[in-house]
C-alpha cells in the first residue's frame, strides 16, 4: 500500500519505519524537505535529527505534506496535536478526500508547562475537529494511548496489551485494524463512532502520570474482560 506519514518526529519515524519494514511504499511528509534534512541539532526532546534516522531508512521517501498525501492510499497524521489541522491543510483537502486518515495526534497544551492539559475535551475531540475540517476524509483515531516505539512494536512488552479505534467509516476502520494487526497489536477494541475518541484522548492525563510514577514510557493499558 502507498502510505503517507505526516510528521518527522519520533511518532512519524516509528510508524514510517515499521510500515516500510512490512513492505509498504512510504513517504514521510514535512513542510520543507531540504530544511528537515539540513537540521543537525537534536529535537526538543533530545532525540537525534531526522536526517540521522533517514540515513538508516533510505527506502522511505521524504516530500512536502501535499506531495506525500497526493500519492497515498492511506494517510497517517503523526504531527503534534497543536499543529495537526495546519499540517493537514498543507497536505490539501483534495489529497485527503476519500482516503482513510489514521489520526494519532493528541490535543496536548504545554503552555503552562508539564504535565500538559488538553486543549479540547469532554464535548469534543481533536479527532472530531479533524473530521469536521476535512469532511471527505475517513478519519480513524487510534494509537494515541501509548508511546511511539510500542505503537510500532507492541510485542516488545512481552505480553498482550490493548489499543482502541474510533471512526465513522467501517471500511476505513477495517483497513486501519488490518495495519494494526500487522504491527503485532492483538487486542484492538473498536469503540464505535469517532465521537468515542473523546475518551481515548482523555486517557492522556493518566498516561502521563503513569509515566512519571513508573519512570518509563514502556507500558500500555490492558482491558481485562
Amino acid at each position: 500500500m502507498n502510505i503517507a506519514v505526516l510528521g518527522t518526529g519520533m511518532v512519524g519515524q516509528a510508524i514510517a519505519g515499521r510500515l516500510h519494514e512490512l513492505g509498504h511504499s512510504v513517504v514521510v511528509g514535512t513542510r520543507d524537505p531540504a530544511s528537515t534534512l539540513a537540521r543537525t541539532e537534536p529535537d526538543g526532546m533530545g532525540n537525534p535529527p531526522f536526517a540521522a534516522w533517514h540515513g538508516d531508512h533510505q527506502g522511505v521517501a521524504l516530500a512536502t505534506f501535499a506531495d506525500a498525501a497526493a500519492g497515498a492510499e492511506l494517510v497517517v497524521n503523526a504531527s503534534n496535536g497543536n499543529v495537526a489541522l495546519e499540517v493537514l491543510r498543507l497536505a490539501g483537502a483534495e489529497n485527503l478526500a476519500g482516503k482513510p486518515l489514521l489520526d494519532i495526534a493528541n490535543p496536548l497544551d504545554f503552555s503552562a508547562g508539564f504535565p500538559p492539559t488538553l486543549f479540547v475535551k469532554d464535548s469534543d475531540s481533536l479527532g472530531e475537529q479533524v473530521q469536521r475540517a476535512f469532511p471527505e476524509a475517513k478519519v480513524v483515531k487510534t494509537l494515541n494511548t501509548l508511546t511511539a516505539s510500542l505503537m510500532a512494536d507492541p510485542k516488545s512488552l512481552g505480553q498482550s496489551s490493548t489499543i482502541f479505534v474510533s471512526g465513522d467509516d467501517a471500511g476505513a476502520k477495517a483497513t486501519v485494524v488490518g495495519l494494526l494487526e500487522s504491527f503485532g497489536h492483538d487486542d484492538v477494541i473498536d469503540l464505535g463512532p469517532l465521537e468515542t475518541a473523546r475518551g481515548t484522548e482523555m486517557l492522556l492525563p493518566i498516561w502521563l502520570r503513569l509515566m512519571g510514577a513508573l519512570g518509563t514510557a514502556q507500558f500500555n493499558f490492558k482491558i481485562v474482560r
